[in-house]
This record gives structure tokens, C-alpha cells and sequence, in this order.
């Protein structure tokens, strides 16, 4: 075994022994279904198993459950039920079959939403904003980690050689663990995420993939799932996928959760007008977007966004043609044809995405 994962318990794991469990046969008419939700960190997810005895077409006929919220930073022990409320239905990579993933909002003993239920303001603001047909395709970047912090790969007292060869990078020299992400781009697209590509990044051991084009909430359900996916098969493998914005101090890039966006008014001829208008209305709200970005109010970003490693000062707001270096870029294609989309540079990669699209949608489309 590898010096970096023997101290990972779950990579020291035989893990054909769970074949023969696995191969048994379900009994008729029951599935599994896996709830899963985002805890009061607003970043990290749980999950907790049932058994059904009937197939649902849709999330309005899952049953609502409930779990303990003083262990997920969600409530207090004295009234520590929260409840979990279906929004969406995935196919089960893991178990496969009729078995699923259901995505959940939070909710409080008093029918209010829990402080990290981000989605049901999100969602009421796209049926508000649902004539303008909004899309939004999200580069989700992560680094792998070993079990005790450090990137996977680098040496244990010291660095590996400065960032250059890795990005997009092929090679054991290059890139580590693409066993990992090639598990879950085929995991994600078994469950029905929108997943439409990956690529290694430019620090060793950091990787990104993208979710989208996305209508409206589906951008911030699949986001989601996908991360869950990520981080459930990273498990499996005994390593640490983490979305920390800045894992490694210094001369390294940090990881972002760049976020494109247009409507249909900018994906048609001459739309590269209501892109510039679009970009005019958040130059005007750069502050209420950053503390949107990240789950701590802009506190997280504060440590990527330095004006280095291809990002903008998080003081500045700035746009231009295909330049990394802005808070808002316009792909040289789009300005090229003269429509398209734009991409926010801004948001963190363990930003929230329900928070990201709704600052979004307010500012451009409800003129907020």
C-alpha cells in the first residue's frame, strides 16, 4: 500500500468483500433509499438510509423524515428534530437498480427552513424569473487530500515542483488519483447529474469538473448531488476530497466555483448588449455578491481572492475579455459573435450554489 493512505482506514479495507452482500438479491417491491442534506456548516452533507416498499415517480410521494439537529450544528438538544423534506430523486450508482439518492431541504419543528436551507428562497426567485429562461453551468474545482490534510501526492516535508506541468497534465509525474475522477464522472452521470466534463487543474493533486447548462434550481440540486458523489467515492478510496477555497498557503492557486450564466435574451443575436447591461447592474452590488459566495459572508474567499492565481482582488470589481484576472469574464467566442454568456469568477468553491444563482437572478433579472 502506498505511504500516503496507510494511515486511511477506509483505503486499508477489503473492499471485495462487500461483493457478495451486495450480490444478494433485494426481495420484491422494497428499494433503498439514501436522504441526503446539507448540515448547519452550510458546506458539508449527511446522509441516512431507509427502506421503501414501493418505487416513487416523484419526490411529493417520498415520505418526510427527520433526524437529529444538535449533531449537524442545526438545533439544540433540548428540541433537536429537524425534518427532511424530498426535492429530488437520483439513481443510486453505488447500489444500483431501482435503489435512489433523494436530495432534501432542512426544516425546524416549526415548518421554518434551517439557516443552511438556501434552496426554498433560491427556488421562489426562479419561478420568479422563469420567462428569462436562465442558465447556469458551475466549474466545480476541489483538491484530494490525505487523510492527515496533506494534498495527495505531495511530499510529507516539502513541495513538488511549481504549478505549470498539471494543468489538464497526463502522467504519474502530473496527476494523482484520476481513478478517482473517473469514478465520479461516471457516478454522476449514472445518477443523473449533469456532469459534462473534467480536467486536472493547475496545483498537483486539485482537480475540476462541470456541472450544467442548468435551468433555474436544477444548477443548484445537481451541484449538490454531485458533491455528495464526490465525496462518497472519494470515501471509498481511503482519500479526502475537500472544496476548501485556499487548502495550501503560498504559490499555489486556490479553488474557485466560476459560474456561467446567461438568459435567453443573451444566448440570442445581439445579446452581448443585455450581457454588458447584466454585468453594469452587479458591478453595482460587487459586496452583497461576495458575502453570497462563500458560506462564511466572504471570509473563506478572502484567502483566494488576492488579485493572483488568476483571480481579482475581492475589493475590486472588474470585467473584460477572456481575462482570468477579472471578477467577470466574457469568453472571446462571445464577444466574437456578439451573444452567449458571461462567467462570475467570484464564487468559492464550497460556495453555496443556491446562494450563488439567487444573488444572481436578483441582481440582473429582478433588478434587485
Amino acid at each position: 500500500m502506498s505511504r500516503t493512505l496507510e494511515l486511511s482506514p477506509n483505503a486499508q479495507i477489503n473492499k471485495s468483500l462487500l461483493d457478495k452482500y451486495m450480490a444478494l438479491p433485494m426481495p420484491d417491491g422494497k428499494i433503498q433509499a439514501t436522504y441526503i442534506w446539507i448540515d448547519g456548516t452550510g458546506e458539508n452533507v449527511r446522509c441516512k438510509d431507509r427502506t421503501l416498499d414501493f418505487l416513487p415517480q416523484s419526490p411529493s410521494e417520498l415520505p418526510i423524515w427527520n433526524y437529529d439537529g444538535s449533531s449537524t450544528y442545526q438545533a439544540e438538544g433540548s428540541n433537536s428534530d429537524v425534518y427532511l423534506h424530498p426535492v429530488a430523486i437520483y439513481r443510486d450508482p453505488f447500489r444500483r437498480g431501482n435503489n435512489i439518492l433523494v436530495l432534501c431541504e432542512t426544516y425546524r419543528y416549526d415548518g421554518t427552513p434551517t439557516e443552511s436551507n438556501k434552496r426554498k428562497t433560491c427556488l421562489e426567485v426562479c419561478e420568479k424569473t422563469a420567462d428569462e429562461q436562465p442558465w447556469f453551468g458551475i466549474e466545480q474545482e476541489y483538491t484530494l487530500l490525505d487523510v492527515d490534510g496533506r494534498p495527495l501526492g505531495w511530499p510529507k516535508n516539502g513541495f513538488p515542483g511549481p504549478q505549470g506541468p498539471y494543468y489538464c497534465g497526463v502522467g504519474a509525474d502530473k496527476v494523482y488519483a484520476r481513478d478517482i475522477v473517473d469514478a465520479h464522472y461516471r457516478a454522476c452521470l449514472y445518477a443523473g447529474v449533469k456532469i459534462c466534463g473534467t480536467n486536472a487543474e493547475v496545483m498537483p493533486a486539485q482537480w475540476e469538473y462541470q456541472v450544467g447548462p442548468c435551468e433555474g434550481i436544477q444548477i443548484g440540486d445537481d451541484l449538490w448531488m454531485s458533491r455528495f458523489l464526490l465525496h462518497r467515492v472519494a470515501e471509498e478510496f481511503g482519500i479526502v476530497a475537500t472544496l476548501d477555497p485556499k487548502p495550501m498557503q503560498g504559490d499555489w492557486n486556490g479553488a474557485g466555483a466560476h459560474t456561467n450564466v446567461s438568459t435567453k435574451t443573451m444566448r440570442e443575436p445581439g445579446g452581448l448588449a443585455e450581457i454588458e447591461n447584466a454585468i453594469s447592474k452587479l458591478s453595482k452590488h460587487h459586496e452583497r455578491h461576495i458575502r453570497a459566495y462563500d458560506p462564511n459572508g466572504g471570509k473563506d474567499n478572502e484567502r483566494r481572492l488576492t488579485g493572483k492565481h488568476e483571480t481579482s482582488s475581492i475589493h475590486d470589481f472588474n470585467a473584460g475579455v477572456a481575462n482570468g484576472g477579472c471578477s467577470i469574464r466574457i469568453p472571446r467566442g462571445v464577444s466574437d459573435q456578439g451573444f452567449g454568456y458571461f462567467e462570475d469568477r467570484r464564487p468559492s468553491s464550497n460556495c453555496d450554489p443556491y446562494s450563488v444563482s439567487e444573488a444572481i437572478l436578483r441582481t440582473i433579472c429582478l433588478n434587485e
